[in-house]
Formats: C-alpha cells, sequence, structure tokens
C-alpha cells in the first residue's frame, strides 16, 4: 500500500502535529509496569520535535465508555512519557475545548503536550463528526503511530484522517512494512506459525492463512482440535470437538491452496496442569485416556524446525504449547530460538505478534532477534486475518 510517512515533513517550525499514539501501558498504583508502548512512540515523538512541531498527543487508556474516570486518566502516563522521553510533557485535562487549546496554544516549536484520554467522549468511539472536528481545529496536521488501534473506526484513528494532511508515524510505518513483508510481498517458501488454546478464536486467521503461505504449522490446544477431526483420540485436552467440521473445512482449503499443514506427531502429555508434572512423551496416536496434551514431542519439534529452515519468511501467532509453566515449553521456546537464529543470520525474515506471542517470544529469549515483534494485539490479528483496517485504509495517499 502506499502511504505518507515523516519523510514528506519537512520544515514543520510552528505546526501542530496532532499524533495519535498508543500509551494504553499497565499500570499499578498509578506507575507504569511495562513502558514498552512509550518506548516505541519515543523515535516518531523525537523526530517531529527535532523538526519544530509543536507536538500534540492523543491517546486512549481503558474502556471508560464516554465518561470521565478518574483511575483512567492519561495525567500518571504523562509524567512516565516525560521521563523516558528526557523532556517536559504538558498535560491538557480534556482532549477537545478551552482546557486542551490553552495547552496547545502554549506550546512552542519541539514543544510536547499529551490531552486526556479521548474515550473520556463518547464521540472519540463513535466516530462522530462534530467531536472529530473539535479534535482537528487543534492541529495543522495529523500523524498516526499507532496501529495497535488502526482497526477501530474511532475519531483519533480514523476520522482525522479524513480532516487533516495525515501521515504514518515511525512505529506505523515500521509494522506496515514488516507485515507487508511477511504477507503482501513475501519472499517464499512463507511458514505461518499458529497457536494458541482454541481454533474458534482464528478460524478467519486459518482460513485467510492457508490461501497466502505454504506451510502452516498448527500447534497448541488448536492443534488438538485438528488431531480429533483426523479420528485421533486426545484424551482430557483441551479440545473443541464441535468444530471438526471447521477443522476439516480449513485442512481441505489447505491441500486445494497447495498449503502444507503440520500438525503434532508426538505429544507431552500428564493428568495435571501444573509446574513440573509427572508426564511422557507418546505418539498422538497413542494419548492415554486420562491425559491431557501439553506441549508438543521432541519429533513434532524437529519437523518445525526443519519447516523454519526451508522457509525464507515466518509469520508467527501464538505458542506451540503451554509455555507458561515447565516444562511444557519447551517446544515453544526451542522453535522460537531456531527462528531467532536464522533470523539473526539474515536467512529469515520473521514477524510476530497477537496473543500471548510476545510473551511467548520473550519467555525464550528470542524476540530482539526476530525481524520485527508486533506489539498491537487485535489490529495484528485482524491483518492477518485479511479484514480491513480504518485507521490504515485512511492513511492511504
Amino acid at each position: 500500500m502506499s502511504f505518507k510517512s515523516l519523510d514528506d515533513l519537512d520544515d514543520l517550525s510552528g505546526r501542530r502535529v496532532l499524533t495519535r499514539v498508543d500509551l494504553n501501558v499497565p499500570m499499578d498504583g498509578g506507575r507504569v509496569t511495562d513502558a514498552t508502548r512509550i518506548e516505541r512512540v519515543l523515535p516518531t515523538i523525537r523526530e517531529l520535535a527535532g523538526k519544530g512541531a509543536r507536538v500534540v498527543l492523543l491517546a486512549h487508556f481503558g474502556r471508560p465508555k464516554g465518561q470521565a474516570v478518574a483511575d483512567m486518566s492519561l495525567a500518571p502516563v504523562a509524567k512516565a512519557l516525560s521521563e523516558h522521553l528526557g523532556r517536559p510533557v504538558a498535560f491538557a485535562s480534556d482532549c477537545i475545548g478551552d482546557a486542551a487549546r490553552s495547552v496547545v496554544d502554549a506550546l512552542g516549536d519541539g514543544d510536547v503536550a499529551l490531552l486526556e484520554n479521548t474515550r473520556f467522549h463518547a464521540g472519540e468511539e463513535k466516530n462522530e463528526a462534530a467531536f472529530a472536528d473539535a479534535v482537528a481545529s487543534l492541529g495543522d496536521i495529523y500523524v498516526n503511530d499507532a496501529f495497535s488501534a488502526a482497526h477501530r473506526a474511532h475519531a483519533s484513528t480514523e476520522g482525522l484522517a479524513r480532516r487533516l494532511p495525515a501521515h504514518a508515524g515511525r512505529t506505523m510505518q515500521a509494522e506496515l512494512e514488516a507485515l507487508g513483508a511477511a504477507l503482501t510481498t513475501p519472499v517464499r517458501p512463507v511458514l505461518a506459525v499458529v497457536g494458541g488454546a482454541k481454533v474458534s478464536s482464528k478460524i478467519d486467521l486459518l482460513e485467510n492463512l492457508v490461501k497466502k503461505v505454504d506451510m502452516l504449522v498448527i500447534g497448541g490446544g488448536m492443534a488438538n482440535t485438528f488431531l480429533a477431526a483426523k479420528g485421533k483420540d486426545v484424551g482430557k485436552s483441551l479440545c473443541e470437538h464441535d468444530l471438526a467440521d471447521t477443522a476439516t473445512r480449513i485442512l481441505k482449503a489447505a491441500e486445494a491452496s497447495g498449503c502444507e499443514i503440520i500438525l503434532p506427531v508426538d505429544a507431552v502429555v500428564a493428568r495435571e496442569f501444573k509446574a513440573h508434572a509427572a508426564n511422557e512423551t507418546v505418539s498422538v496416536d497413542e494419548v492415554p485416556a486420562d491425559a491431557m496434551i501439553l506441549d508438543v514431542g521432541p519429533a513434532s519439534i524437529a519437523t518445525v524446525v526443519a519447516a523454519i529452515d526451508k522457509a525464507k519468511t515466518l509469520v508467527w501467532n501464538g505458542p506451540l504449547g503451554a509455555f507458561e509453566i515447565e516444562p511444557f515449553d519447551k517446544a515453544t521456546v526451542a522453535a522460537a530460538r531456531h527462528a531467532a537464529e536464522r533470523s539473526k543470520a539474515g536467512a529469515l525474515t520473521s514477524v510476530a505478534g497477537g496473543g500471548d506471542t510476545v510473551a511467548a517470544l520473550n519467555h525464550a529469549g528470542a524476540a530482539e532477534a526476530f525481524s520485527y515483534v508486533s506489539t498491537a494485539g487485535g489490529a495484528f490479528l485482524e491483518w492477518l486475518e485479511g479484514k480491513d483496517l480504518p485507521g490504515v485504509s485512511a492513511l492511504q495517499a
């Protein structure tokens, strides 16, 4: 897709740049406990400020449902942002009206301000014209650096892009380029690794991927549903038996598209779902009736590693087993580390994100070596599902 980036912005002196960012960070007692999302937007803020822009940040926090909720104020986040940015960040107690305008009007070239939670107004999520107009009146240019919110047609993600010259920030640009390299114009063969608990939450994802990738590894609890659909007894494993027809349909669609489906051939089973529970490795044809599959076995790991070796592009979403508890993290760790090694060597373009994926890759110590790791969650998944993202579409040049 074609879109304007910060490269298309030169002299910004005195220009008010409304910049949509994702500052929906985890908090505990008014303290930010994970600053990843803050760190992701720093390059865009610094670049805009460095070009003399008056940077006006827009963000949401939580789900206040159109009401001002004290616990969902961005005031504590403004303080944390200032610390990470290394410069003052002015804060406005509203994102429209006199409170917002007085703060914006007081900005000098290169100054930064954060406006209060956009979701304190019902017009934000409804993308109401009057609300979007009110916010737009505070700026001259719009920059969207919040891919994570781009799947929502809200005033601050879609409406503003229709009212002001619109550009992608550096985080948005990196995300779009990474996803484009993964699915739109990938170097083949393309491998997708999809794990997680339930097929029901990823039907659209699987149906889209089998049409676009060359190999698809299915792991986690999802794999049990596919194994059951193929006539395997998965014992007491997490399994959506009522989706057998859906699984069969996906398998047939993959065959018709020439996509190789890779399912476990062996499994690590236990009678209890707890760390270091007594376990054994068995063939998927011999899962005990009183046991549950908690990870894939060494033969399956070898198959996944071999697929990674064949691939030139990898898309990863979801763990292969119950990675949160040892020793059922072995498959996820082994596969992630191998993909990281291949990526570091320049032999693989690897893009990962969504759900527990980031946590799983961090657990494996592999995240930093992946080509790109998205923290976008829902937007990342909807992109993989082939859905239109309003906040992205609105940026198209």
